[in-house]
């Protein structure tokens, strides 16, 4: 896959995305949010991709927000589409990705930057990093789901405090707060998530597919997640890979899952 501003790097099964704007601190533009569609859409369909990491490129920033010069002069009714379309095509998007998404957050995560983050499964973070919302210092709030993803992470009182204030937390406050998982030097970032990869590798795809699933209901308006994880728990019963691994653990042996 060739992009312009994302490079994109596949090995045994294990996908890694950079965004490669340094100049621009890796600031999301519609051409950047548009290649990630892309990207991550060929890798969910790949069947040998079994887990993907995002990170941004260069030791200053995953991203630092959004390219502010594209939307400065929007209408209301422009600023609305910039919002429904980027949730569509990207941040929902990768909430909703059937492939485990972990993103390595190496630097400022600000803004648009931080909703990226917050969209996928879990994050860990490099000890150098800076997190924040900070639209509402330049009059706008947080459109790509930062007010309804943050709460549910830090929970509201924090999440409302983050917006208010649009201050920056350091990466022992995000992970005190509940916002990454991990927090590594910058040096060993990638390699704590390809080590976390590799765990989730050893284990059944399509399951982990419908973990996904019941887990984001939760989250969802006039959604039952107790309904879809029985619905998804008993999917799972006619799946070659709960036969192989049912199979596996009465034979005292490690599975080999294949997939389906």
């Amino acid at each position: 896959m060739n992009f312009e501003n994302i490079l994109v790097e596949e090995s045994n099964g294990l996908a890694t995305i950079t965004i490669n704007r340094p100049k621009k601190l890796n600031a999301l533009n519609k051409v950047t949010i548009e290649e990630l569609h892309n990207a991550f859409k060929t890798l969910d369909a790949d069947t040998n991709v079994k887990v993907i990491i995002i990170t941004g490129s260069g030791d200053k920033a995953f991203v630092a927000g959004a390219d502010i010069s594209e939307f400065a002069h929007f209408s209301v009714e422009e600023g609305g589409m910039l919002a429904r379309k980027g949730q569509e095509i990207l941040f929902d998007f990768v909430e909703n990705l059937s492939t485990p998404v972990i993103a390595a957050v190496n630097g400022f995560a600000l803004g648009g930057g931080l909703e990226l983050a917050m969209a996928c499964h879990f994050r860990v973070a490099s000890d150098n990093a800076k997190m924040g919302l900070p639209e509402v210092s330049l009059g706008v709030i947080p459109g790509y789901g930062g007010t309804q993803r943050l709460p549910q992470l830090v929970g509201k009182g924090k999440a409302m405090e983050l917006v208010m204030t649009a201050g920056m937390i350091s990466a022992d406050e995000a992970k005190e707060a509940g916002l990454v998982n991990h927090v590594t030097s910058l040096e060993e970032l990638l390699p704590l998530a390809e080590k976390i990869a590799s765990k989730i590798m050893r284990n059944s795809s399509v399951a982990i597919a419908a973990a996904i699933k019941a887990v984001n209901d939760n989250f969802k308006d006039g959604t039952n997640g107790f309904e879809t994880e029985i619905k998804e728990f008993g999917s799972c019963f006619g799946t070659e890979d709960f036969k192989e691994g049912t199979t596996a653990f009465l034979e005292k042996r490690k599975p080999n899952f294949p997939g389906k």
